[in-house]
Parts: C-alpha cells; sequence; structure tokens
C-alpha cells in the first residue's frame, strides 16, 4: 500500500487520514497539523523521509509561480531542507492544472445563477490557474493580493496589474518570514472581518479557505465559494453565513476535502516515479482517473 502524509504548519483540528484506492492501487493519505510550531514540523519531515512515498508541505507554499515564473519562499524552503530521499510538493502543480478549468465548471453547473459575474480572488499569484479560468470566462476581478498577504487595501483588477505586482514584490516577499505571509497554527482558527466592501461587490469568492474565512464578513448571503480543502466545521461556517453554493476543486473524502498539496501527493505516490510530477504528467493523471470538482448546494 501506498502512503502519502502531508504535514502542515496549520492546525492540527483539521486532521485527517483516510484509506481510499486511486488507478486501482490502495494508498493512506493522512494530514498531520502541526499548530504553527515550526521545528516540529521539520522533524516530522525529517522523520518521514524514506518512510513514505510522497510528502506534501501544507499551510504554506514553497513558492509561488506566476505567469511562467517560480518565486521561491525561502522561509518555507527550510522546512524540507533535510528531506533527501522522498519526494515533496506543495500543491502547486494541481493549482496549475487541477484549478485551471474552475470557472468553466461553474459556468456549465450554475452559470444562470451566477449574476453578476463578479469573482474576489483572495490571491491571485497563490492561485495563477484560477486567475486565468475566471478571466478566461469573462468575470470582472477583484485579486485580493495586497490585502490578504500584506494587509494593504488595494485591490488589483487584471492580470497584467497581477505580473507587474509579482514582479515587483515576490523578490521581497519570498525573503520574508512565513508567519508574515500567512497564518499558522491557531491563527488559523481566527476571524476578523476586513475588506467587507470586496465581498460584498463580488458574487463568488475563490480562494485558499483559510484566506477566504480570515476576514470574511458574517453575512455572504447567495454567494458562491469556490475553494480547495475544507471540513465539516467550514461548511457549516459558510453555511450559516447564507452561502449558496460550495464548489471545492479537489474530491471530498470522508465528507471533507484536503489539500492540493496533500492530492498531488498522493499522485506522485502512486505515480511512483520517486520525484514531483511535471504539469503534464499531472493532467494525463486527472484526466485518467476523471478528477473534477463538486458543487454543493448549502442555502435555497
Amino acid at each position: 500500500m501506498k502512503r502519502a502524509v502531508s504535514v502542515s504548519l496549520g492546525s492540527s483540528t483539521r486532521d485527517k487520514k483516510v484509506t481510499i484506492t486511486l488507478l486501482g492501487e490502495e494508498i493512506t493519505l493522512e494530514r498531520i497539523g502541526t499548530d504553527g510550531d515550526v521545528e516540529k514540523a521539520i522533524r516530522l519531515f525529517n522523520e518521514l523521509d524514506g518512510e513514505v512515498d510522497a510528502l506534501g508541505v501544507g499551510g504554506i507554499d514553497l513558492g509561488l509561480t506566476v505567469a511562467g515564473r517560480y518565486y521561491p519562499l525561502y522561509d518555507a524552503q527550510k522546512l524540507v531542507a533535510g528531506v533527501k530521499q522522498t519526494p515533496v510538493v506543495d500543491g502547486g502543480g494541481l493549482k496549475l492544472t487541477l484549478e485551471r478549468g474552475v470557472a468553466q465548471f461553474i459556468e456549465r453547473e450554475i452559470g444562470d445563477e451566477v449574476q453578476p459575474k463578479r469573482v474576489l480572488i483572495t490571491a491571485g499569484a497563490d492561485r495563477y490557474g484560477s486567475a486565468l479560468s475566471f478571466d478566461e470566462a469573462g468575470y470582472e476581478i477583484i485579486f485580493g493580493d495586497l490585502g490578504f498577504g500584506l494587509g494593504i487595501p488595494i485591490p488589483l483588477h487584471s492580470l497584467r496589474a497581477l505580473r507587474i505586482l509579482a514582479r515587483i514584490l515576490m523578490p521581497i516577499a519570498g525573503r520574508l518570514p512565513m508567519e508574515f505571509l500567512y497564518p499558522t497554527g491557531k491563527k488559523q482558527e481566527e476571524i476578523v472581518p476586513k475588506f467587507g466592501k470586496w465581498y460584498a461587490w463580488a458574487t463568488v469568492v475563490s480562494g485558499d479557505c483559510l484566506y477566504i474565512k480570515r476576514h470574511m464578513p458574517d453575512r455572504l448571503d447567495g454567494k458562491v465559494i469556490a475553494t480547495n480543502t475544507t471540513t465539516p466545521a467550514d461548511v457549516e461556517a459558510f453555511r450559516q453565513r447564507g452561502v449558496r453554493y460550495l464548489v471545492t476543486t479537489t474530491p471530498r473524502l470522508e465528507g471533507r476535502s484536503f489539500g492540493t498539496n496533500m492530492m498531488e501527493a498522493a499522485l506522485v505516490a502512486i505515480a511512483g516515479k520517486g520525484r514531483p510530477l511535471t504539469t503534464d504528467e499531472l493532467q494525463e493523471m486527472l484526466e485518467q482517473l476523471d478528477l473534477k470538482p463538486t458543487l454543493q448546494r448549502l442555502n435555497e
């Protein structure tokens, strides 16, 4: 049996372990949260190196790819500096493949109900595949990278602006401490409402679930949430706020959807190549598995 483990800087309350069958092979998927404890995460990565078939990095990216350019996050890469044998992924490959058609999926399934076509993408640099998808589907877009990532309440409205921002800021942001860029540990459970006008303007809110939750208002009536990692508690939080539809780009397994890093690690483990997969290889496996986003109606 194959085994893939995601070690996350996030809360241990989101931990999960399941055994599933992919392409005829059994694989155990396990998510281990370290509650923001960086040293514990490093220790776990080192202990699991050579013991599992693939490792996922959760709660932070190792780097971001925007318009074909890769921008490393140097502090995050220290987490896996000691891993020498087991392939390590952070979900970036799936963000550029699985999420590439999320807007088109929404249009096919509930397009008539998504009016006007406006989307708030919490961090376009983190979900560039989604950004391309919504742009091609003709949505008006607010990219919240400056707000959600750096606390600067300035929206971006075009892919061109996002690319320019990435070229200017990512070489600098890539050297910032991890906790400055992304909530870790117990901070992931805190909700501090901000950017209310952006949420109110949008019909669809897309991005990392923790980013969406971090600053969401008390009411999201009629909205569509497009994300990847959700627990039953996340789903209930969206339901109570009036969200109409929840779209998850990773499959739901035993009541929750795992992060892209976990699912990419699963595909790497099944492939058995002993290395991360290229985007073409990931796309081929996704087609074989017929993996598609899932849609849940939460409110009438």
